[in-house]
């Protein structure tokens, strides 16, 4: 049965407050899992080009080699969901990421390395879109955000770890023991999520699937107002992270001659506001609506980011990198909440076109980034920030109308 807005799923009920929150709380971990492989690569690129013998811009293609096919591949696995349950794809998909990270670490050149990344890229998209299709399946609209801050809040705290302790357990395990040990994690994570009969099996929609229907499916998508405007802000707002972060451990290594431990160190704070705060900002973003958080979200990661441009201290380039956390803390996650409302009866699909969209967008921000670095990291964050300002000024229009949902008051008792 298609779910409808408001409606919930067999498996869950909205009395099941405790059972609901319990996934939550394991799909965020493994959501962490993923996001802490897929940036644990970024802060690791001075160390690589000796291990490989290779250029910065080479290895540096290990980063959108992963995530463009993600992005790419989630358009299926959201389809295919609809259809065939999220349960069997989402398992399918967490065992792909935990042997393609193991094959990683047999790398013994650049190019093996890039190509299994690619493979990686492909099999692990399935989980991360499918969780966050589920969040707007368990809760009505009004209560997403605090759900969905959790698994955004996962996802900043994974790019924040993953690009800190990536690179300070790399000279204690080695770059290879790294890939190892996040694989074995993600061997627990499985086998934790396969025994979590909550899960739901059933599939969310039985009609035949044909290629006009999918078609049809993603144009409906991008043609509803509200939809074009939000998936073209996730894409330009994912460009612009993942080109400034990508490349902030050669910044910190260039700029400030640090090596694999203090490139660590400088970025921890990047993902830890989200971490922290991602429930709470999804909370007000639930009570108080999206009309003021998104651009001040989007605005913030810009002066964040032209803040890096001078030579400052260590000091304040870290602080900086923090900021720039909490703008994207401020808007993916709303986005996300407002792609949930779109289409109730296409939840997958809507959320792996949105999905797609923010790992294509972080593929193309890392390349173009690294592009536009030739010309040095000063006119590289110059131009991503003044694109970033106008995007800010822009949203103050496009999204005025994402003011809070109507609540309906609770019924009074008679007067006698």
């Amino acid at each position: 049965m298609p779910i409808e807005k408001g409606s919930f799923p067999v498996s869950f009920k909205p009395t099941d407050t405790a059972r609901r929150e319990r996934l939550v709380r394991l799909l965020a971990g493994v959501t962490f899992l993923i996001f802490f492989q897929a940036y644990m690569i970024g802060p690791m690129i001075p160390r690589l080009t000796g291990v490989f013998g290779v250029s910065a811009q080479t290895i540096g293609l290990a980063v959108p080699v992963y995530l463009i096919p993600y992005g790419i591949s989630t358009l299926f696995f959201g389809l295919l969901s609809d259809r065939i349950g999220r349960r069997r794809i989402m398992l399918a998909s967490l065992l792909a990421f935990v042997l393609l990270t193991g094959l990683t670490a047999t790398s013994q050149s650049a190019s093996q390395m890039i190509f299994w990344r690619l493979l990686t890229g492909l099999g692990a998209s399935g989980v991360v879109p499918l969780a966050l299709a589920l969040i707007g399946e368990m809760y009505p609209y009004e209560q997403r955000g605090r759900p969905l801050g959790w698994l955004f809040g996962a996802m900043a705290g994974g790019m924040a770890f993953g690009s800190t302790f990536g690179v300070l357990l790399e000279p204690a395990i080695g770059w290879r023991g790294v890939f190892v040990a996040v694989s074995a994690f993600g061997a627990i994570a499985l086998a934790t999520l396969s025994r979590y009969s909550q899960l739901p099996r059933e599939p969310m929609a039985t009609h035949t699937l044909t290629l006009r229907i999918v078609f049809a499916g993603y144009k409906h998508l991008v043609t509803i107002p509200r939809g074009a405007r939000t998936y073209i802000y996730v894409l330009l707002n994912s460009i612009f992270h993942s080109g400034v972060f990508t490349w902030l451990g050669l910044y910190f290594a260039r700029r400030y001659g640090l090596g694999e431990v203090g490139i660590g160190l400088a970025l921890l704070g990047y993902g830890v506001p989200g971490f922290l705060l991602g429930p709470v900002i999804g909370r007000t973003a639930d009570r108080w609506g999206r009309r003021w958080l998104i651009p001040s979200g989007i605005a913030i990661a810009a002066v964040a980011a032209a803040t890096l441009i001078p030579r400052w201290s260590l000091v304040w380039s870290a602080i900086a990198v923090t900021i720039l956390s909490v703008g994207y803390d401020m808007t993916q996650p709303l986005f996300a909440g407002i792609v949930t409302s779109l289409d109730p009866k296409r939840g997958g699909q809507a959320m792996g076109l949105n999905v797609f969209a923010l790992f294509t967008g972080f593929g193309i921000g890392s390349l173009f980034f690294g592009w536009v670095l030739q010309f040095g990291f000063g006119t590289a964050l110059a131009s991503f920030s003044a694109v970033q300002f106008l995007a800010a000024t822009a949203a103050l229009a496009l999204f005025r109308r994402e003011t809070p949902a109507p609540r309906i008051p609770s019924p009074q008792p008679e007067r006698a």
